[in-house]
Parts: C-alpha cells; structure tokens; sequence
C-alpha cells in the first residue's frame, strides 16, 4: 500500500491531479482506472513513468443532473485545468452510463447507484480502482483489493465487459508492458 500511494504520488501525470483534486470539485470523483495500473506497471517493469499512459480517467457520480451537457460542461473545464499534461482527460458521470452504455457496447446495463459501484464493474481485476486524495493520504476503492495491480496480473471482471473488449485491451497492454501476467478469457475463477 506505502509503494502504491509513493509511485502514484511520483507520477509526472497523476500527481498534479491529485495536487489540484480541489479544483476539480466534482461529486463522489475519483481519479480512476488504466492509468492507475499503468503507472503501477510502468514502476514494476522499469518503464518511463508515463509509459502507455494515453489517457486518464476521471470519474463521478451525479444523480441529479444525467445531462450529457453538464457532463460535457465539467469535461472542458478539467481538460482545462490539466491543459499541461500531454495526456487527454477523460470525465465521466457514472450516474448516466447507463443511458449510452448499449449504444457503444451493445448490451443494457442497469443504472449504477455511486461511483464505487461503477468502478466494481471497470474491465480488469487490476484496473478496478479509484483513488482520491484524503486526510491520511489516498483514499482508495478498489473492490477486487489490490494483489493483482501490484502482483502485477491482469484478469477479465466479466461483471460487465465481453470477450472482445477484454481481448482487445489485453492486446495493446501486452505489447506495451510484456512482462504482464494476463489470464486468459476462458479461465474460470478458482
């Protein structure tokens, strides 16, 4: 957990968002997903630290405005507040996915009711996480635990994705970080 918190809080891309997390004022947000497990991977295989790293997520929960607009409005505005990282930022209210979910993926999902529940869904065992600045440090969601981040193996959460999502994902991460130990689709849990 203390090498977690030390290489997320190294990171040339995730520390300034956590260092400006007040600015970003949005409800239950989290810093969440790919980039977390990437910077993880990059620091245990010896990588650049913004290695891979194409984009951050950013995600919320706000029940009371399922607006793309307002979604789209807090977008532009954080993009804004990291114009000077050289990654994109991606924002997302968890709390509308739902609405567009089966348009991009072909299968309905029923709304989500917080952020955490949303983040219990995300692909990966390893990028099922969020992370968020707290009194003690980082406050951190991350429902499988954390032994796959840091072992580090990648796992299909079949909760929500398909075989070609996760494939497809497993893909471009094995060619960027060969040395991953990635389950293959059709292992059953033990």
């Amino acid at each position: 957990m203390a090498d977690l918190q030390t290489n997320i809080l190294k990171s040339p891309l995730l520390a300034p968002i956590l260092d400006r997390w007040d600015r970003i004022a949005l409800p239950d947000g989290w810093l969440a997903a790919g980039a977390i497990a990437q910077t993880v991977w990059n620091h245990a295989f010896a990588l650049p630290p913004t290695h891979g790293i194409s984009d951050i997520d950013i995600v919320y929960f706000d029940g009371d405005d399922l607006s793309q607009e307002a979604e789209a409005t807090h977008a532009k505005r954080i993009e804004g507040l990291f114009a000077d990282l050289p990654v994109r930022i991606d924002v997302k209210n968890e709390a509308r996915v739902h609405l567009w979910y089966e348009d991009k993926f072909g299968t309905p999902i029923r709304p989500y009711l917080s952020a955490e529940e949303a983040i219990a869904t995300f692909p990966t065992t390893a990028t099922a996480i969020g992370l968020r600045p707290s009194r003690g440090g980082l406050e951190i969601c991350a429902p499988f635990g954390l032994e796959d981040l840091l072992a580090p193996i990648v796992r299909a959460n079949k909760s929500q994705i398909t075989r070609a999502i996760y494939e497809r994902k497993v893909e471009r991460w094995r060619a960027l970080w060969p040395g991953l130990a990635i389950e293959r689709w059709d292992v059953r849990p033990a």
